[in-house]
């Protein structure tokens, strides 16, 4: 047996060297987390999960296992291929998780040719993990066993370790944006794609809203009445499996978890979408590119991080000499300024941040020609943005001090031409009052 699982790998690996095969992987290792139902020593009801091992494994009827050890779920062919909605993706950027599903004691024979009277349902997700999509898939296990009369997880049968389940894909559903980031202003498209593996059931696509507690339907639709409820789909491409869901216009109050959700007598899934909104902050100093200041003077510089969300920011004040900044090899490093103050948080209109980051420059001639820089970081930027400037110190000239002094004689003795008129009638008037 070892020896065949080993031809069957070296066989895939020659197929697919050098082309993206990811249609044809024919297996994929998943963590079935099992339930186990019980009551309790004080008569509740608990559940029990039980993480096993487990292979998805495509092909047919009677196929051997790849992993006998696991227990496979062998899904064989009908109208829908589970592997068509996981195309661009490598077996390893996949993770793959299986769960039994309950019908809630509904029990409706599933319409398709050739279709058992009872079946056992499974449901398969397919996470890429990089987030690139989630597809969820219903894996139907037909069975000639009535179910019990009770709700079915009470009754789960049991499942061996090494059991071969063979399943049919029935029903799947897909999203290309399971987390979306989105500027204030744009128009979002949350994705959302399905398929059923026959023509004409009974379908009911809603999608809802739900943030801090509050839950509301954004959108439904179903097929056998034709009544629908809201906007943000368009109904011709849902004939075709797409319920995509557009938003014309965020805004603050559209962040939040997004639902899109299927229903298929006596089936229900529903995939997550979770918009977070980010706003990039703008960037000004209140200084310009060159500032320059006389010995001793003092400047205070400011840096405004403005309009931003969420509410995070960093922002760091640097000193440098721009004459080594770009030296690859042994310059030294930026040093942080440490006397920089921050503001508080600005709460504006629109629930965007604002805050300011500021020092008190004092010029020497030293510090002439110094570079100084602030970087704002945020999550919404890939990279900070550096606003610099150039310090200048200029020593006070000697024309400018003879200048000075010179205008100050120049009023003196302004002060003094103006006062010799009062001075001299003074004198005047005390020798006109001398006794002779």
């Amino acid at each position: 047996m070892e020896l065949t699982l080993i031809l069957k790998l070296l066989i895939y690996l020659f197929l697919c060297a050098g082309v993206q095969c990811v249609h044809q992987i024919p297996w994929l290792p998943c963590e079935f987390t099992d339930e186990h139902v019980f009551v309790n020593n004080e008569g509740h009801t608990e559940t029990q999960l039980i993480h096993r091992e487990a292979m998805l494994q495509f092909g047919q009827q009677g196929d051997a296992p790849v992993n006998p050890h696991a227990i496979t779920f062998l899904v064989t062919g009908s109208k829908l291929d589970l592997r068509r909605y996981i195309e661009g993706a490598e077996a390893e950027q996949l993770e793959c998780g299986l769960r039994r599903y309950s019908t809630a004691g509904i029990h409706v024979r599933w319409p398709v040719q050739a279709a058992q009277e009872y079946n056992r349902w499974f449901s398969c997700t397919l996470k890429h993990t990089k987030g690139l999509f989630t597809v969820t898939g219903f894996l139907r296990h037909p069975s000639d066993q009535p179910p019990s009369g009770q709700q079915d997880y009470r009754s789960w049968s049991a499942i061996e370790d090494r059991e071969i389940l063979t399943t049919i894909a029935t029903m799947v559903i897909k999203t290309q944006t399971p987390s979306v980031k989105a500027g204030l202003g744009s128009q979002q498209k949350l994705h959302c794609q399905f398929a059923i593996d026959h023509k004409g059931p009974n379908i009911t696509v809603e999608w809802h809203w739900q943030h801090r507690g509050e839950r509301i339907r954004l959108f439904s639709h179903t097929s056998r009445s034709g009544k629908t409820q809201g906007t943000g789909v368009g109904l011709k491409s849902l004939a075709g499996g797409d319920a995509s869901y557009t938003l014309p216009f965020t805004k603050m109050s559209s962040e939040g978890s997004y639902m899109c959700s299927v229903s298929v007598n006596p089936l229900l899934v529903s995939l997550d979408i979770s918009l977070h909104i980010e706003e990039p902050p703008r960037v000004s100093l209140n200084v310009g590119p060159t500032l320059t200041l006389q010995e001793d003077g003092e400047q205070k510089v400011i840096c405004e991080a403005e309009s931003y969300y969420p509410l995070d920011v960093e922002i760091v004040w640097y000193e440098q000499d721009p004459a080594v900044s770009g030296q690859r090899v042994g310059a030294p490093l930026p040093k942080v300024l440490e006397n920089v103050l921050l503001s508080s948080h600005k709460h504006n209109q629109d629930k965007t941040f604002s805050l300011s980051a500021f020092f008190y420059l004092k010029a020497s001639l030293r510090a002439s020609g110094r570079q100084f820089t602030c970087s704002v970081s945020h999550q919404s930027l890939r990279v900070p943005i550096r606003k610099s400037f150039i310090l200048t110190v200029e020593e006070p000239s000697s024309w400018m001090f003879a200048f000075t002094v010179g205008f100050i004689v120049v009023i003196l003795v302004g002060i003094l031409y103006l006062m010799l008129p009062y001075l001299y009638a003074a004198r005047k008037k005390s020798a006109a009052k001398k006794p002779y």
